[in-house]
């Protein structure tokens, strides 16, 4: 099937035939966003699921593995830990464990991190000056996990012609199972 034939289809559909399709897309979407709000509610993590997009975390988590994450306040940041955090100035979260701790007198909670898998910690990624991650930089903590799963997502990221292809493959899909 060519896109000028999908076209075709399109047209020759009703109007109640269109808006039902463009509703049942839109509850599909609106579904999942709702189980997205629902996870960060239950997990208390702005992101309750994240893909592992590198291997420094080998051999625990490997590139494509899929995490789940909790962030708990009342939960104490121990060593040995593994975390996903956000530094000031990377748009991408980070996954690494928790190296040493560095507790003040106040009471406050400081800690090192590094990669299973690198040979030095991560001082080098944090923001110009930082020293120490607080627990306000944690996105999550690493509960359980999926292996590889989360490929899909990487591949669709470094290959965007792939994730169109994907998207295309979709709609025909749908155009040609529709009731």
């Amino acid at each position: 099937m060519d896109v000028g034939t999908m076209f075709d289809d399109v047209k020759r559909m009703n109007k109640r035939q269109f808006i039902y399709q463009v509703l049942s897309f839109g509850m599909i979407v609106t579904s999942a966003l709702m189980i997205w709000k629902g996870l960060m509610v239950v997990t208390g993590s702005e992101s309750p699921i994240v893909v592992v997009l590198s291997g420094s975390m080998e051999p625990a988590f490997h590139r494509g593995d899929l995490l789940f994450l909790t962030n708990y306040p009342e939960e104490p940041i121990r060593v040995g830990e593994i975390v996903v955090f956000k530094v000031e100035g990377r748009d991408i979260p980070i996954v690494h464990r928790v190296l040493k701790l560095h507790e003040k007198e106040n009471g406050t909670v400081s800690f090192l991190t590094k990669g299973d898998n690198n040979s030095v910690d991560d001082r080098g990624l944090y923001a110009p000056g930082q020293l120490w991650l607080t627990k306000k930089d944690v996105v999550g903590r690493a509960r359980g996990f999926l292996p590889y799963v989360g490929m899909v997502t990487i591949i669709m990221n470094e290959y965007p012609k792939f994730k169109i292809a994907v998207l295309a493959c979709l709609g025909f899909y749908v155009l040609l199972h529709r009731e």
